[in-house]
């Protein structure tokens, strides 16, 4: 399965934010909107964040949205996985897993990044089950209420 990460654009993010997961994981993952949004104001930890937003697509139509941040003076990871959001009508067929694993390989190209984090609700199993298989252990530690995982790329 190839899974296309593009940028999000003037041309494509009306599309994007139409993306939604299904009614009973609202609460696990924030809105394309406000992602797209928070990534032109993004946050500070430790340092300023460059985050950066995409869309998922699957044989040109959207699937999904995806960002990160990058931060090469944070002192435990480098890169931080801050969405990951399959549509509802596409969830459960591989897309999720294919975009993390295209995108892991690109931050292990990058011989800045050491670690990348990521985090989610404490029950989102499905989410705890995938990044377990990409190599991500979580630290026991808790960020703004989420479990925080982290993979170590060298």
């Amino acid at each position: 399965m190839t899974v296309e990460i593009c940028p999000v654009t003037t041309d494509n993010w009306r599309r994007l934010v139409k993306l939604k997961v299904r009614d009973d994981q609202q609460n696990f993952v924030a809105s394309n909107l406000f992602s797209i949004a928070e990534a032109q104001f993004g946050f500070e930890d430790e340092g300023e964040w460059k985050l950066s937003p995409f869309g998922l697509y699957f044989n040109h139509e959207p699937v999904g949205f995806l960002m990160y941040g990058l931060n090469y003076g944070h002192s435990r990871f480098q890169a931080f996985i801050i969405r990951l959001m399959i549509d509802e009508q596409f969830q459960g067929q591989g897309y999720g897993k294919a975009a993390m694993k295209l995108l892991l390989d690109t931050f292990r190209a990058d011989e800045k990044l050491k670690a990348v984090g990521i985090s989610y609700e404490p029950h989102n199993e499905v989410a705890r089950r995938l990044y377990a298989a990409l190599g991500f252990v979580e630290t026991g530690e808790m960020l703004d209420e989420e479990t925080l995982a982290v993979a170590i790329l060298r």
